[in-house]
């Protein structure tokens, strides 16, 4: 599978502005909630997504530079200047670049993997319900799973597991592994380490899917 810049940025788009509606209207107190991103709340995650959205190739350059090429360094510098003092300035910062096409040197995958992951990081710990479009998601997801661990992505969790999306036209993985069945977008959370619901998978790879 493939995907152009072109066909990704109307989907993200779509997603940043609905999540700006969503977060519009929740209270104040929601933004100390953990997100399920580790060590993260629902503040930092959205302000992770405004220094994404305002980080251009050279810029993502300079920035790994200073970082010692350190991700984890970068990222939290990158919260640490996006994340407004009021939780609504960093909501007002991110209606800001709802519409740019600003990103650093990467797959266009990433773009939406970013875009649905932190989405639902936010979303799931507040309880707020979301629907995405399968297609992208399904993209989302075959990325992951083609690219390794080191690069945040997750290859090497589905290592000998046979993945079995239940609302697309999706298997993949290894032909002779144990079956995780899921929608797609709870195999793509899962496939980036972050934990589902445990009757979101079902198969008997579904356990060792959610393990690891």
């Amino acid at each position: 599978m493939g995907i152009a810049l072109s066909d990704v940025w109307p989907v993200v788009h779509a997603e940043r502005a609905q999540l700006v509606g969503d977060l519009s209207r929740i209270p104040d107190g929601s933004w100390a909630t953990p997100s399920l991103c580790p060590g993260w709340d629902v503040h930092d995650v959205l302000a992770h997504l405004v220094d994404s959205a305002g980080t251009s190739r050279l810029g993502f350059v300079r920035r790994m530079i200073v970082a010692r090429f350190d991700f984890d360094e970068d990222n939290a510098s990158g919260i640490a200047r996006a994340r407004g003092d009021n939780p609504r300035d960093t909501l007002e910062a991110m209606r800001a670049v709802v519409g740019s096409t600003r990103t650093p040197p990467a797959n266009p995958a990433t773009r939406l993997v970013e875009a649905f992951v932190h989405g639902e990081d936010i979303r799931r710990p507040l309880q707020i319900n979301a629907s995405y479009p399968t297609a992208s998601v399904v993209e989302a997801l075959d990325y992951q799973c083609r690219t390794t661990v080191r690069f945040g992505d997750g290859r090497e969790r589905i290592e000998r597991l046979r993945l079995v999306a239940t609302d697309a036209d999706l298997a993949t993985g290894s032909e002779k592994g144990q079956a995780a069945h899921g929608r797609a977008i709870d195999l793509l959370l899962a496939v980036s380490g972050r934990v589902v619901p445990e009757d979101a998978l079902t198969g008997s790879g579904a356990e060792q899917l959610m393990s690891r």
